[in-house]
């Protein structure tokens, strides 16, 4: 490293050697164009000019190192997943971004949870094709990349924005457009392409730092999604936020059989715990409801079970129920058929026939469910078609039609 002292440039002192009757260094008129030149330099220009020459800048430690410092760095193992930092540019979607009506936060990429139905995995595709696209992937990431298929590589390789808080923070500032947006009305969704409180949350923290960052922010509407009863561990700065602003928290649970919850989600938190957790989150004076999403046709969708899941879940506080059947777009296609033909082989053909030319079931299967949910949550005094959700609203004609419940594919 360059020092200037007494007039010289040269090496830091500790490392010179004073020569009896011999002046080292640089002549000190020179000391302002070199420190200029040197500082620039350390500040990242691509290019130095000196005069109206213009010269190469060199990586200053080398290309190699420059290469691996650029590279997604591991930050922990847990068995058989691997935790990436990656830091985030932006974290808060507008509704364009999304494509719905709301704003979106993911302090994850990737789910450790592994949902056979999860309809996320396409976006860790991407950030695994941007990262190889930028040669930003060690030699453990570029070989899940090569070898690893995308389904089971968004469940075994995930990424943590761990500087996500910082940088809400700074977009939320009072008096930015999208602060201002907020300020209207419009909602924050936590967690709607990976869990918010999957395994990750509980060393890392960034969703409990981003809850830390809204809840100085009055005034929101935030919604926050999981299967996690990791959430009630936020009870405190959750009541924080809504003593000021709108809060709503989903539960995610789509049975209460907990075999049958084990092999559709593989490392999600029991269906009991679930229901434990809402409970607290109840008694904490916080809206919580139960998003039975997915519906899983010809799986989870006896009338006998949802009653029961309905029942329980109201007994426990539940402020609502939702409900929604399977959607199956491209992403999601490829890993859950293969997994319907191996665990549930005689509903694979009519899987497929149903989802052939689309990504959602029939209207008739639709239409049943739908108003099936109308009459439970009716039953066990929950409120029911605001909270219902499908793509379509039914006329009075429909409505009327049948009571009959349609469950066949």
């Amino acid at each position: 490293m360059l020092s200037v002292e007494y007039g010289k440039i040269g090496f830091p002192a500790d490392e010179q050697e004073p020569v009896a009757g011999r002046q080292s260094g640089i002549d000190a008129r020179l000391a302002p164009w070199i420190v200029s030149v040197y500082i620039r330099y350390m500040a990242g220009a691509g290019k130095l000019a000196i005069g109206k020459k213009r010269f190469d800048q060199t990586a200053l430690f080398g290309e190699a190192y420059e290469s691996e410092a650029r590279r997604l760095p591991i930050i922990d193992v847990q068995k058989d997943i691997r935790y990436y930092g990656a830091p985030a540019k932006s974290v808060l979607n507008d509704p364009q971004t999304t494509g719905m009506g709301f704003w979106s936060i993911n302090p994850y990429v990737g789910c450790a949870f592994g949902c056979a139905y999860c309809y996320a995995r396409y976006a860790h595709r991407y950030v695994m094709e941007r990262a190889s696209d930028n040669d930003r992937m060690g030699d453990a990431l570029g070989e899940a990349f090569e070898k690893t298929p995308p389904w089971l590589a968004f469940e075994r390789n995930i990424f943590v924005k761990h500087n996500a808080p910082e940088v809400l923070s700074k977009t939320l500032r009072h008096g930015s457009d999208k602060h201002l947006a907020l300020l209207q009305g419009e909602s924050i969704v936590i967690g709607t392409a990976t869990d918010p409180y999957q395994p990750a949350e509980r060393r890392f923290q960034v969703t409990r730092r981003i809850l830390e960052v809204l809840a100085e922010h009055p005034g929101l509407s935030v919604c926050i999604i999981t299967k996690s009863p990791l959430i009630t561990r936020d009870i405190d700065v959750l009541s924080r936020i809504n003593r000021i602003s709108d809060l709503s928290i989903h539960i995610s649970l789509i049975t209460l059989k907990r075999d049958l919850a084990r092999k559709l989600e593989p490392r999600s938190p029991t269906p009991e715990a679930r229901v434990r957790a809402l409970a607290r989150l109840r008694q904490a004076g916080l809206d919580a409801g139960i998003n039975c999403m997915p519906v899983l046709p010809g799986i989870t969708d006896d009338p006998s079970d949802l009653e029961a899941l309905v029942k329980r879940v109201s007994e426990a506080g539940a402020t609502y129920v939702g409900a929604c059947a399977l959607r199956l777009q491209s992403s999601a296609r490829k890993r859950y058929l293969p997994f319907i033909e191996q665990e549930f082989p005689h509903l694979a053909d009519r899987y497929r026939n149903t989802y052939a030319s689309g990504y959602q079931a029939g209207d008739n299967y639709r239409s049943g469910l739908s108003k099936f949910f109308h009459k439970l949550c009716r039953k066990y005094g929950l409120p029911d078609s605001s909270r219902i959700a499908d793509d379509e609203s039914e006329s009075d004609a429909e409505r009327d039609r049948s009571e009959q419940l349609l469950f066949s594919l």
